[in-house]
């Protein structure tokens, strides 16, 4: 599993084409997504109508009147040669507090049982890295993000709940994120943050992007209470 010598184009309908630049989530093949990501923000092809960065690939969407999927490929080897006088910008770290257990996190005790720890020693793990956002999607601002410690690998729930409140914080897998809306979930969830993901009302509507990095902060009921009345940014 590696970064492509030549990135595979795959046609999405009429009106999208999928870039693949690697087949595993690797940071090296992300940095790749990222810096082409913004060598076509910074000069982006006739037609192009939106650029959506994932794990290892750019999804282009385009006007079928303007351009096509030859002349994109072409268009897209050819910023492939400029990605050196491209500078991607260092990380921003994002902190979200996060209310861990009891209601808030009703899958922590099962987190821990499955590897063998005591909740507590889940949360100082929880909270110990800086996780990468490889990509944004499934919901508005759902981030999922890189870099969960292997003793905290846990599996998805055999059936997905029907409603997971916005702000849970959940492990499935090999992964852990946050539920920025109201929305189904098999994630085993751990915690909960007061803060809004995602308002479509805020001049920035997401408090992170891709790119960024998250570090989650382990935080009272006292505290919890504090920032959802202080309206929670």
């Amino acid at each position: 599993m590696s970064l492509f010598d030549k990135p595979k184009l795959r046609l999405l309908g009429n009106t999208g084409v999928l870039i693949e630049y690697g087949d595993a989530i690797d940071t090296v093949i992300n940095r790749k997504v990222r810096a082409m990501t913004i060598a076509i923000d910074r000069s982006a092809p006739s037609g192009v109508i939106e650029v959506t960065p994932t794990y290892r690939s750019i999804l282009i969407m385009y006007d079928p009147t303007v351009t096509n999927p030859s002349q994109l490929e072409a268009e897209m080897l050819s910023l492939e040669s400029q990605l050196e006088d491209v500078e991607i910008p260092p990380p921003r770290i994002v902190e979200i507090p996060v209310l861990y257990g009891h209601e808030m996190g009703p899958d922590i005790s099962f987190v821990a049982d499955n590897a063998g720890m005591s909740v507590e020693e889940v949360i100082r793990l929880h909270t110990e890295p800086c996780y990468q956002i490889y990509m944004i999607g499934f919901t508005p601002g759902f981030a999922f993000l890189g870099g969960l410690p292997d003793a905290l690998t846990t599996p998805r729930l055999s059936t997905p709940r029907a409603h997971v409140p916005a702000g849970s914080v959940g492990i499935a897998n090999d992964q852990t994120g946050m539920y920025p809306v109201d929305s189904p979930g098999g994630w085993q969830l751990i915690g909960r943050t007061p803060l809004r993901l995602f308002d479509p009302l805020r001049a920035a509507p997401f408090l992170y992007q891709a790119g960024d990095q998250i570090k989650f902060k382990a935080i009272s009921r006292a505290e919890y209470d504090g920032f959802l009345g202080q309206g929670a940014a």
